[in-house]
């Protein structure tokens, strides 16, 4: 019994710091998330209008801001970079020393500081405003010298920094975080960017390869081997082994293209186990009504298909049936589909 009342004694202060630590940590989780509900209460027509110019602009977004704020633009800017609103960075120190090269007039300019003092942005909007573009300016004080000078305020709401100091951007950043995410996404929101579309912009990763189309990976033409129900057995061999890319099986197809059939390798291994004549018609030992992939469908679906019923190889067709490709294993190898579990 001392032993254990030795060891929750000795336990307790250890315990009763593992929870000051936590509830250090919900401090600054609860001051960042009263800064992004702050921010939300201030959107307003500056929002709205931002929107509109970003919808409007002809040329790119330039995202700029100095120290963490600049930082906090470069992952704005990625975001809409990557959700169709063409876009880069602009460091403000770097500008001012031969980076406004790239800036043109139709370009629309996004910048960041949540005093709106940064003295840097201060020298460059009436920049930015005479080479012809637009400003929209994020701050927490709506009527600094950076707000004066914009077209347009995203006002984020100031508050205290979630920093014990009160020093270190953390709240505001978080805001301005959020904001930007806001915007981005309520522009991707309004072009009506389709999942195609957003899958051009990633097409490395988990992410691409989740939104690619069956038509992006198959094989097509000589690629894909095709037979009638009349070609005799022997056949099999001529397309299979003639295509450019060896396959593994072939689609059997009617007069109008639509497929009948399938046959592969293994169903050649059987036939010759039970001693079928090479003469034989593919109609007869064929597949029939076999599974296959519309080649508008998800690459994941007909993954998902071949893994469920063990094959390594599936016919694609379009909406009337024709037969438009062949998707092989192997190639969705070859776009990173290493496994199964990559979905």
């Amino acid at each position: 019994m001392k032993a254990t009342a030795s060891h929750t004694a000795s336990a307790s202060p250890a315990s009763a710091e593992n929870q000051t630590i936590v509830n250090l940590g919900r401090e600054v989780l609860d001051s960042e998330g009263a800064a992004i509900a702050r921010a939300r209460e201030k959107l307003d027509g500056g929002f709205s209008e931002a929107v509109r110019l970003i919808l409007a602009c002809k040329g790119r977004v330039a995202v700029t801001g100095m120290g963490k704020a600049g930082i906090v633009g470069r992952k704005i800017q990625a975001t809409l970079a990557s959700t169709a609103t063409p876009s880069y960075a602009l460091h403000p120190a770097e500008a001012i020393h031969g980076d406004l090269g790239m800036i043109q007039k139709d370009d629309l300019i996004i910048g960041l500081s949540n005093s709106g003092e940064s003295e840097e942005l201060v020298r460059l909007l009436p920049v930015f405003r005479k080479l012809g573009c637009k400003l929209i300016m994020m701050t927490g004080k709506p009527r600094s010298r950076c707000g004066q000078l914009a077209d347009v305020v995203i006002d984020i709401g100031y508050g205290a920094e979630a920093c014990p100091l009160g020093l270190a951007p953390s709240s505001s950043t978080t805001a301005m975080l959020a904001v930007g995410d806001a915007l981005a996404l309520t522009v991707m929101k309004l072009r009506n960017v389709s999942p195609e579309q957003y899958a051009a912009f990633h097409p490395g990763g988990a992410l691409g390869r989740s939104l690619m189309r069956v038509a992006a990976v198959m094989r097509t033409g000589e690629d894909c081997p095709r037979l009638a129900p009349t070609d005799p057995l022997d056949r099999y061999y001529d397309v299979c082994a003639n295509a450019p890319r060896r396959a593994g099986a072939a689609a059997i197809i009617d007069a109008d293209g639509k497929l009948v059939g399938f046959f592969t390798d293994g169903d050649l291994r059987r036939l010759h186990r039970e001693g079928k004549p090479l003469n034989i018609a593919m109609g007869e030992v064929m597949t029939k009504n076999p599974k296959f992939a519309r080649d508008d469908a998800l690459v994941a679906d007909a993954l998902r298909t071949m893994q469920q019923y063990k094959i390594d190889e599936l016919p694609a067709v379009d909406a009337e049936h024709r037969l438009t490709g062949l998707i092989d294993i192997q190639d969705l190898v070859a776009h990173g589909f290493s496994s199964f579990d990559d979905l």
